[in-house]
């Protein structure tokens, strides 16, 4: 099924008028009545039900006050969508990548499914920083100078512009869960990677 356009702006606000006489209508309010109860003219009220007055806070707020309702209501603020990614995975390079992102932006997520025999490194380098969390298996990261192995649990975060890869440290496939951003941006969890002995 199609997903429905959202309401512009202008859609929205001319919708206001209508709601505002069909709600005053239903509690057989007057004008006269509104009027008194909210201190805005009569000739006022008529033209933002008419749609002849843009409709604003100021006199939004003591209608919804006046009526008891929210403001929201009275504005008719649109659905919120069905905030389901629909994930439809793919294959990059032999991994199995499922985008968990649904709208571009500046920060991406995705799990990646890396299979066993992906397991020497090759490092590559770019603009960017990068989080990551070990779902499933044992990971090998390397990057730059460092060659670590992470377990289920454990999280990584490191600049992408460093030489850097990371795949399989086992005999079996590894489940990964990567936040990706564009240089500078930073990530919430700052969790690193327990070093090695002797590191």
């Amino acid at each position: 099924m199609a997903d429905r356009k959202r309401p512009s702006t202008a859609e929205t606000l001319a919708q206001v008028g209508p709601r505002l006489r069909r709600i005053r209508t239903q509690r057989e309010v007057s004008l006269s009545a509104l009027s008194e109860a909210t201190g805005i003219s009569k000739s006022t009220l008529s033209r933002l039900e008419s749609g002849q007055r843009r409709p604003s806070l100021e006199l939004l707020l003591p209608i919804a006050e006046a009526h008891q309702v929210p403001l929201d209501e009275l504005v008719g603020a649109p659905d919120v969508g069905d905030p389901r990614v629909r994930c439809k995975p793919v294959v990059r390079n032999g991994r199995t990548v499922i985008p968990l992102t649904a709208q571009p932006g500046p920060l991406q997520a995705w799990k990646s499914i890396i299979p066993a025999e992906q397991n020497q490194p090759r490092p590559i380098t770019h603009e960017g920083y990068e989080w990551m969390y070990v779902l499933s298996g044992r990971v090998r990261l390397v990057v730059a100078d460092h060659d670590l192995v992470l377990g289920p649990g454990e999280a990584a975060e490191f600049d992408t512009r460093l030489p850097h890869w990371f795949g399989a440290a086992g005999d079996s496939p590894v489940e990964v869960l990567n936040l990706f951003g564009r240089q500078g941006e930073r990530m919430h969890v700052r969790a690193r990677p327990r070093e090695r002995a002797g590191n």
